[in-house]
């Protein structure tokens, strides 16, 4: 059946704290826009700040995906397994002229800023966004497609240089994906966090892992990441950079932040914010087939369940959640 004959479609909504999955009327497809059939998609530490009411959210969450073309303009598409960028820019304002639209202050953003996103059985996105899927990935390697790129984008930020030591702090979904991608950039990485069975999955790649507590490791490196998305981690993240030293902010911190700046400036650091980075280098990654991405899912569950699986995925310990349409 053509999915525009389709009696609506099953969907996520965030409430005030609330998941609901309900039916909803197909998104309208808009010239230039692709309907997409959702085919996999992950919750992410931002859907469940989401749903505790990070930017006075309502509505449809999720950004992490993998689809297939059902309906669109152009029809090279139409059928192919695809994910897509998340950010959708105005394309005629400055910064898109510089080629800077996940900056471009008339965007919108999938799942988290004025567009409904992928926890839903279809959606939309610009077809200039997709990106077609290598045949030889699966689903489940294909949906950490956005995370995978977030990481990739520390190295177009920033150049470190070969065996350098990098400390990343976190080990949730995204430290544990930046901690590979540094480490197969070259870096000599070493993840410090709270627990010790999820910082062993990247023992295969000769990853160096630490369990710390309140107090930070009396260390200090030239390069460090904050993936910690608390205000205690990014104190502990100043602490362990050197002087001169360079401090990737990494996660979000959604409560307020109380920083000393004195360290920062006394010992001149350098710090980078670092956001969402382009597909194509996380694509060729992941075909490569070198990052340990099956380990970091603990469960799937079908659309229909997402009230389950947003509760599974705020439970201590646990990594990456999927909802299968």
């Amino acid at each position: 059946m053509d999915a525009t004959e389709s009696a609506g479609m099953l969907a996520v909504t965030l409430e005030r704290g609330t998941v609901r999955v309900e039916r909803s009327p197909l998104p309208q497809r808009r010239p230039g826009h692709a309907l997409l059939r959702m085919r996999l998609a992950g919750i992410c530490s931002t859907d469940l700040h989401l749903q505790r009411g990070y930017y006075g959210f309502s509505g449809r969450p999720g950004h992490e995906f993998v689809a297939e073309v059902v309906e669109c303009d152009q029809s090279q598409w139409l059928g192919k397994r695809v994910v897509g960028e998340i950010n959708l820019a105005c394309r005629q304002c400055d910064w898109c002229a510089r080629r800077l639209g996940r900056h471009c202050p008339n965007r919108t953003v999938l799942g988290i800023v004025k567009h409904p996103g992928a926890f839903a059985e279809y959606l939309t996105l610009p077809e200039e966004n997709l990106h077609e899927a290598p045949a030889q990935l699966s689903d489940e390697e294909l949906v950490f497609t956005e995370p995978v790129a977030a990481a990739c984008e520390i190295l177009e930020q920033v150049r470190i240089p070969d065996a350098a030591p990098v400390a990343v702090l976190g080990d949730g979904k995204l430290g544990l994906l930046i901690a590979q991608v540094l480490q197969l950039s070259g870096a000599r990485v070493h993840v410090y966090g709270r627990h010790a069975h999820k910082m062993q999955l990247l023992s295969p790649l000769g990853i160096a892992y630490q369990v710390i507590g309140e107090v930070p490791p009396q260390v200090a490196y030239d390069f460090v990441v904050d993936a910690t998305g608390s205000s205690a981690g990014l104190q502990h993240a100043v602490a362990i950079t050197r002087p001169r030293g360079t401090l990737i902010l990494k996660s979000t911190v959604h409560d307020r932040v109380v920083l000393d700046t004195a360290p920062v400036i006394v010992n001149e650091l350098t710090l980078v914010g670092s956001r969402c980075g382009r597909f194509e280098p996380a694509l060729e990654l992941l075909a490569s087939r070198r990052l340990i991405l099956r380990p970091l899912i603990h469960d799937v569950f079908p659309l229909a369940q997402a009230q389950r699986a947003f509760e599974r995925a705020a439970e201590k310990g646990v990594l990456k959640v999927l909802l299968k349409n």
